[in-house]
């Protein structure tokens, strides 16, 4: 057993490498205020997505402790977050409300400090970055098990602003209530889509014929399960304990990889960052075989199509796509200025996935 004076010891060792940490930490702050007024005098963004993927990338070839990749990304972009909030104070949008699995998604990436605020709708966060009310927006654009957002698809026709940033989430519900059994809970509030994520399980323990009710979030549905005798909710383990409402069973969903893909949007574009994604909106001719003629130019160029998804939007047909690479290379410029009529650039970001 270790003794008193020994124990003292190795604390007074992590005292001192604490008081270390803290004077780094500071003097990281102090180039990041010199790196901040620069950045206002030429007007560009304090928040680099690709400048900070490179730091972590670097950080992982040079690790040699017991630190992993996701210890080194988490530490280092909660000190990239209190950075960017120290210098410069923004406000992040997101679809709200807090708890929401949106909200966990811009946290992971703007950190605890930034100041969020939570929007009713996917066309509100556009509206709010648009204006300038808030620096960034974070939205849904997709699903595993529920495919496109319709809604931030139509949002990206109708506004200019950029994708500078995708996060991928992995998404797990928890059936909460203060019930404590399964056969006194009479009725369940969630999101439709988390009803629908989740039917297999509430098969199998017998609540597929209890009421089910529909509301506009999961963290919602919290609300109200907390204070409704015989009620429950499907949320997410953030919502719960919000409301202090008890978990009785986790992970609740059908699929294992259930994953959503958020962006970030924003009003400036970044620079290349070696392992890029691209985003396009595509409205072509109405005539036989364009499609196909449009993706062959994509294959002659040795550019790889990581999604293609149609949507009607006001009456048109247009196509999402995703493809690796960066607006800004050579192969990807040449395809551009041939189709500039039919393409709308929506932004170039580091990719995360290949796809969800």
């Amino acid at each position: 057993m270790m003794s008193e004076k020994g124990l003292k010891e190795l604390r007074n060792k992590l005292d001192n490498i604490d008081n270390e940490l803290l004077e780094l930490l500071n003097k990281r702050m102090d180039i990041v205020h010199e790196v901040g007024v620069l950045k206002a005098h030429s007007g560009g963004s304090i928040y680099r997505p690709e400048r900070e993927r490179e730091i972590i990338d670097r950080l992982e070839l040079l690790n040699k402790g017991k630190l992993n990749r996701s210890a080194i990304e988490a530490l280092f972009l909660e000190i990239f977050a209190i950075s960017r909030n120290i210098e410069l104070p923004e406000n992040i949008a997101f679809l709200g409300p807090e708890g929401s699995f949106t909200h966990q998604a811009a946290e992971s990436r703007f950190g605890a400090m930034s100041s969020y605020l939570p929007i009713g709708s996917i066309s509100g966060v556009f509206r709010e970055v648009s204006t300038q009310k808030a620096k960034f927006g974070v939205i849904p654009i997709e699903n595993s098990s529920n495919g496109i957002v319709s809604d931030t698809i139509n949002c990206l026709t109708k506004y200019n602003l950029k994708i500078i940033a995708e996060v991928i989430l992995d998404i797990h519900h928890t059936l909460a209530t203060t019930c404590d059994k399964i056969k006194d809970i009479k009725r369940i509030y969630s999101k439709d889509i988390a009803f629908e994520q989740c039917r297999r399980f509430l098969e199998n323990v017998g609540l597929d014929e209890v009421e089910h009710i529909p509301v506009e979030s999961t963290t919602k549905a919290a609300k109200y399960a907390v204070k409704e005798k015989n009620s429950a909710a499907i949320c997410s383990h953030v919502g719960a304990k919000m409301y202090n409402l008890p978990i009785l069973f986790e992970n609740i969903e059908d699929k294992d990889n259930n994953r959503t893909r958020f962006f970030i949007v924003s009003d400036f574009e970044n620079a290349k960052s070696g392992n890029d994604k691209t985003s396009i909106l595509v409205k072509l001719p109405n005539r036989s075989g364009i499609l196909v003629e449009f993706l062959t130019d994509f294959d002659k160029a040795g550019i790889n199509l990581t999604k293609i998804k149609s949507h009607i939007v006001e009456g048109n047909s247009i196509f999402f796509i995703d493809f690796d690479g960066h607006k800004d290379d050579e192969h990807i410029k040449t395809i551009f200025e041939k189709h500039k009529e039919s393409i709308k650039f929506l932004g170039s970001y580091v990719k995360e996935a290949d796809d969800i």
